[in-house]
């Protein structure tokens, strides 16, 4: 029998063995600079993204709080991290992803991991999100915002830094509501529920009740405060505290909204640079999250009445240690690091506030210890670049009831950039990492009692190759990747699995999966510049998802969540420094491939224009004007993938898709001094 060698074993040894000079190199992935000065719509993240990279798809929950897909990839299977600060939320239903804890406005950049290419964090199987928020300067500085768009949003945050060369702060605040927003058939968020009611009436429970009919959507604050000081003419103490604090956030096709959603982000972080000429720098880093998330029936017909209201209510916390290191030996850089966590999720169900009686916990006190050790070698010769990494994590999932699983795993990627001349260069990436099951995953009951989740899973692994090609000249900036993705015990959600409980109702059991499925395609994105004053923005994105074989008692082989073809085209005319007007195509392909079986349906094509003006009046003043989907188009950019909890008339086959907005006007003006 012929013995294939692990993956990570070859790069181990291609690390040892490649004999090159080094100088920084950076991985090919995507930044995304002046996230706050560009997200002029909302301070949500998840739509800044998706109109920011070929590469990330955003998947609607609300009118806030939205979450995305990279490449076909959610939850688990991509990590979040907030200036080096790993974040989780804890709904189970996704009503507070990662990104939604972090608002655009507190936002300098963020860099965008295409593939399994970053060994420094826990959990980046398919991709990654690296978010770096602004930083205290030297002297006195400071931005205010106001924003008021349609549906009767408004915006106000305020930005202050100032210190000297020892000690610098910042501080950022923000406020943030919308009433309910509609599509373009003029349907609010509730009256899309009665109209999915009307054809469905076993849905008639999660309608919202008369009084709430015109609630607002959202209202959310956030605070952020940073302290950096100079201990010494290398060393640095930073400091930061992000807050925030949403109240009743509506979900329009899920059973339950947020009462509210609260999370406190903590960092402490020692950074020493050249400590000798070989020892360049080191980094310590302790951070602490945790997120408090009520989903209730709250202002549904299912508790009007003398019906109880009824209450998920869960939390979670992270805390984690990071150690890094940076060696130049021999005009080589060589980066070595420990990495620590700890995630603590609990859940408890409610009946008009009492906890249950019957001992039933959505999530009982699931606790994920990992410890890593991680390493990356950077090199070059003449135009040749190359980037090595591995890491090693070792893994504990503990239940309050149910036995633990104990993972351990260990990746590694090599990335090769060949510059061809100043312009053009060609670069190969080929990656391996692993992620372990969430607790959501293994352990999750329904307020009834069954088991959803399923103790016996594996940790998916991920084998990935990226091809590309980028040019940049005075006049154009192109870039092209393509990527084969091999899924190994990938986990899936399978409605099939079932079970019938004691009142004779259907409930999901042990609906979780490990399966082998692959996920390739390409994107693009490309900038021609045709004059001094008119360049046109262009980018697309089409990827194909397959399963290796059907789940059992199922024939369906495609992939959830595997968006079609989509593309997005801007025409921009700068008419005076820093003065800009944008006119904006927005298309997808009509998405006819689904996973059936598991609750997607087909979704028609669609197109969008958008219109923004974004006017400097001089170096401290800019307004913008602005107008999505400016023919009040009706679509639907989200698919119904049945791992998301939405409302349904009782089969995976019939679940409510969530509209986009219609026309939505947005007006803002920023204030820097």
């Amino acid at each position: 029998m012929i013995k294939i060698i692990p993956l990570s074993l070859i790069l181990t040894i291609s690390a040892f063995a490649i004999d090159v000079e080094l100088t920084p190199i950076s991985v090919e992935s995507t930044l995304i600079t002046e996230v706050s000065q560009n997200a002029q719509v909302s301070a949500d993240l998840a739509q800044a993204l998706s109109s920011s990279a070929p590469s990330i798809d955003m998947n609607r929950r609300s009118g806030i709080a939205n979450d995305i897909y990279i490449r076909g990839q959610k939850r688990d299977n991509i990590s979040v991290e907030v200036d080096g600060t790993k974040v989780q939320g804890a709904c189970v239903n996704r009503m507070d992803p990662p990104i939604s804890h972090i608002l655009t406005n507190q936002i300098q950049e963020i860099e965008i991991i295409e593939g399994p290419y970053d060994v420094e964090t826990f959990g980046t199987l398919s991709g990654g999100v690296k978010i770096t928020t602004k930083k205290p300067q030297e002297g006195f500085s400071g931005s205010i915002d106001f924003g008021l768009g349609g549906f009767n949003y408004k915006k106000a945050s305020l930005s202050l830094s100032g210190g000297n060369d020892i000690v610098r702060v910042l501080i950022s605040g923000s406020s943030e509501s919308s009433d309910m927003y509609k599509d373009g058939n003029g349907d609010t968020i509730a009256e899309q529920i009665d109209a999915y009611a009307e054809t469905n009436p076993s849905a008639t429970g999660t309608k919202y009740q008369t009084q709430y009919k015109d609630m607002q959507a959202y209202d959310k604050k956030s605070l952020m405060a940073k302290a950096f000081v100079t201990v010494t003419d290398n060393q640095e103490l930073r400091l930061s505290y992000t807050a925030n604090r949403s109240d009743d956030i509506l979900y329009g096709n899920s059973k339950m909204d947020a009462l509210y959603d609260d999370s406190d982000i903590y960092s402490v972080e020692y950074d020493i640079k050249n400590i000798n000429d070989i020892y360049k720098n080191a980094n310590i880093q302790y951070y602490y999250s945790s997120v408090d998330h009520p989903m209730s029936t709250k202002y549904r017909l299912s508790s009007a009445g003398t019906n109880p209201i009824m209450t998920n209510w869960l939390s979670t916390s992270m805390k984690g240690l990071k150690f890094k290191n940076s060696f130049e030996i021999a005009n080589h850089i060589v980066e070595f690091g420990l990495d620590a966590s700890e995630r603590v999720w609990d859940g408890n169900y409610y009946k008009d506030g009492v906890i249950f009686t019957n001992g039933v916990k959505s999530i009982d006190n699931a606790v994920t210890d990992n410890r890593a050790i991680f390493a990356k070698v950077k090199k070059e010769l003449d135009a040749l670049e190359i980037s090595v990494g591995i890491r090693y994590d070792s893994t504990e999932i503990t239940h309050a009831t149910e036995h633990s699983n104990d993972y351990s795993s260990f990746g590694a990627n090599l990335m090769a950039t060949l510059n061809i001349n100043n312009e053009n260069k060609i670069f190969l990436g080929v990656g391996q990492a692993s992620r372990v099951p969430d607790a959501r995953e293994l352990y999750f009951r329904g307020s009834k009692g069954n088991w959803t989740g399923t103790p016996d899973l594996v940790d998916t692994t991920n084998t990935e190759i990226d091809l590309g090609y980028e040019i940049n000249s005075n006049n154009l900036s192109f870039k092209i990747k393509a990527f084969y993705s091999m899924l190994k015990d990938y986990i899936y959600y399978n409605t099939n699995n079932t079970i019938v409980l004691g009142d004779g109702s259907i409930a999901s059991y042990h609906a979780f999966e490990n399966i082998d499925a692959i996920i390739y395609g390409t994107e693009l994105s490309a900038s021609v510049y045709a004059t001094d004053e008119i360049s046109v923005d262009m980018s697309i994105s089409y990827k194909v998802g397959k399963k290796d074989e059907a789940m059992e008692t199922q024939t369906d082989t495609d992939l959830a969540d595997i968006a079609p073809l989509r593309g997005d085209i801007a025409l921009n005319y700068e008419y005076m420094h820093n003065s800009v007007a944008t006119l904006e195509l927005q298309a997808s392909d009509k998405w006819d491939v689904i996973d059936e079986d598991n609750g997607e349906q087909k979704l028609d094509s669609w197109s969008i224009v958008n219109l923004k003006v974004k006017h400097s009046f001089n170096k401290n003043i800019d307004f913008t004007l602005g107008v999505n989907n400016l023919f009040d188009k009706t679509y639907a950019l989200s698919n119904t993938y049945a791992d998301l909890i939405l409302i349904t008339a009782g089969g995976s086959s019939d679940i409510m898709l969530m509209n986009e907005p219609g026309r939505y006007v947005y007006t803002n003006l920023t204030l820097k001094f």
